[in-house]
């Protein structure tokens, strides 16, 4: 087994992909289905724009190659972005201008050449954010065990404080930051390869809101100002899709568990279960479907209004963008068949030498889609109309695939109170 172009990134972190060493033996009926799985595995740890993989045999002897091109791996982003949770909700806001976030955020993927990641945020303007993580997906031979740290301290000029006719409602001080939030974090990795992982992560919490929301809406931390906690936290994931970027084919599988602890007195425990599955299937030809299904049960004798998130902040039926679903329980399911309208291959640059960042992929898909939920809550709050509702949607958008993993869409969507309009996103929905 031999590895060429791996200039930085160590061996051993390629080897721990695989599902076949030297002096194993191979068939010849599943050859050619087996090295393209694990070349699919190499490709999908996101650290190559490219893996080629070639068998050569030899009196009965194979050698497998595998040839790879390394991506850049440090990426000093300038942050510009806006402080609202979706495109369409900043666009609604009056002050909308004044809602822009800046700074850097810096990512080294590929850290020492093993497949670790540092990243760090200096988020200035309408929110202040500083943090630092560190991931190692595995350490050993085998790559099986690692971990994770993190550090993060945030706080924000404006709160939305309630929900109030489905829609946030928001409260800017003339002076100060309404909330404020720090946490640290650590926890522990287990990974079989890149398509299975395991974490289990603790973390310390302490909040802190303005008396002025406190009075706003004493809900918000059950009638305090500051709430501390623990979070325990134990994830699981299956990937087997071909690609993580814009997947075509394959399967996914994610679920996980946190129990919240409060050192805070008065404030009862949680637990929190999400799940998410999705299957992709080919269809012949261009074309492609793709099926999604996620949900929520969140369990406490009481729930302050900051844990009291459905639809609408993580989780979204598309279409219904500007509003937000309060409640402790949520199904989603989403579909859609996508159509690949154009693929350029990769462009080259002739103008840099740098293979790293001279090849541009473009691949156009045209896609269609339909998406329908449903909130449960012990209670909705007197104007408020979607809780205890089906949600449901469909759209036409054109999604562009490109440069390292990047996804944006387009996508003109009309929802089940007969709404409609355009909106922009930056990842694959399903």
């Amino acid at each position: 087994m031999l590895f060429v172009g791996n200039d930085k990134t160590k061996e051993q972190i390629l080897r721990a992909e695989l599902d076949f060493r030297e002096g194993d033996t191979l068939s010849t009926v599943k050859l050619a289905r087996r090295i393209e799985a694990n070349r699919r595995r190499i490709f999908n740890l996101q650290l190559f724009h490219q893996v080629l993989a070639e068998v050569v045999c030899r009196n009965g002897d194979l050698t497998v190659l595998f040839s790879v091109q390394e991506r850049w791996y440090t990426f000093p982003v300038p942050i510009l972005s806006i402080a609202d949770r979706n495109f369409r909700a900043w666009a609604d806001r009056s002050d909308k201008w004044r809602r822009v976030d800046y700074g850097l955020h810096l990512t080294r993927k590929n850290f020492r050449g093993r497949n670790e990641e540092l990243r760090g945020n200096l988020q200035l303007g309408f929110n202040r954010k500083y943090e630092l993580f560190y991931e190692a997906p595995g350490y050993g031979r085998r790559r099986r065990v690692g971990v994770g740290f993190g550090v993060s301290y945030y706080k924000a000029r404006a709160l939305d404080y309630a929900t109030v006719a489905d829609r946030l409602a928001t409260f800017r001080p003339q002076n100060g930051f309404p909330i404020e939030r720090r946490y640290l974090t650590a926890g522990l990795r287990w990974r079989r390869t890149v398509r299975l992982l395991t974490a289990f992560d603790v973390s310390y919490h302490r909040e802190l809101i303005s008396d002025s929301v406190n009075l706003l809406n004493p809900d918000y931390y059950l009638g305090r100002n500051t709430r501390e906690y623990l979070d325990f936290s134990l994830f699981g994931v299956l990937n087997q899709r071909n690609t993580f970027a814009y997947p075509l084919t394959g399967r996914f599988a994610q679920a996980q568990v946190v129990y919240r602890r409060f050192l805070t007195t008065g404030a009862p425990p949680q637990v929190l279960l999400k799940a998410r599955y999705a299957h992709y299937v080919p269809l012949g030809g261009n074309f492609y479907y793709s099926a999604a299904m996620q949900g929520q049960l969140h369990f406490s004798r009481r729930l302050a209004y900051a844990d009291n998130r459905a639809l609408g902040y993580d989780a979204l039926v598309r279409g219904y963008d500007p509003y937000v679903v309060d409640g402790r329980h949520y199904a989603l399911v989403q579909q859609g068949v996508s159509y690949r309208l154009f693929d350029a291959g990769r462009l080259q640059l002739q103008e840099i030498n740098n293979p790293k960042i001279n090849s541009i992929p473009l691949v156009l898909y045209l896609n269609t889609f339909t998406d329908a939920g449903y909130v449960s809550t012990p209670s909705v709050v007197a104007g408020n109309r979607l809780p205890e509702r089906l949600l449901a949607s469909v759209g036409v958008g054109l999604h562009l695939v490109t440069y390292y993993d990047r996804v944006f869409t387009l996508e003109y969507t009309r929802n089940l109170r007969g709404q409609g309009g355009f909106f922009l996103r930056s990842e694959f929905p399903i």
